[in-house]
């Protein structure tokens, strides 16, 4: 990523102090296989990186999918759909739960398809934010080009 990009990615793995060490090995290692989804040589952040804020307005710069690979409880609890936006920094940060069952179990067209539904349908959410605090990004562009990138 570059200063440029209006879309970032961030990942939490986290483990439960309770769990054996076996059980963190294998959670650090689902980690780094989904990393490989977002930063490997295919991977969304390389794709959607042709994505700059400045084509798409000036209130919002950063558009943050915060992955968080199978929570524990007191994680996932404190999580909503979408954050509020963050005026001084003019970025928003938008969760997205990773699972056994919406990721890890699937084949790799699996994988890939649930990143471009995820990321997709939190563009509807994004654009309620945007029309609220009457922001004044291009979302219909933005997710226009998104949707052209992720179908390529």
């Amino acid at each position: 990523m570059n200063e440029n990009n209006i879309l970032g990615f961030f990942v939490s793995n986290s483990a439960d102090a309770q769990w054996s060490e076996s059980e963190i090995d294998f959670a650090f290692e689902q980690g780094r296989l989904f990393r490989n989804y977002l930063w490997g040589k295919n991977g969304f952040a390389e794709t959607l990186k042709k994505l700059n804020k400045q084509d798409y307005g000036n209130d919002l710069v950063m558009i943050l999918f915060q992955f968080y690979i199978k929570p524990i409880p007191e994680i996932l609890e404190n999580l909503k759909e979408i954050e509020p936006y963050r005026k001084k920094e003019k970025s928003i940060g938008i969760p997205i739960i990773v699972t056994d069952e919406n990721f890890f179990s699937r084949s790799e067209k699996g994988r890939y398809s649930f990143l471009k539904e995820s990321i997709l349908q939190k563009f509807d959410l994004l654009v309620n934010v945007v029309k609220q605090k009457k922001l004044d990004t291009k979302m219909d562009l933005l997710k226009s080009d998104v949707q052209k990138l992720l179908s390529c």
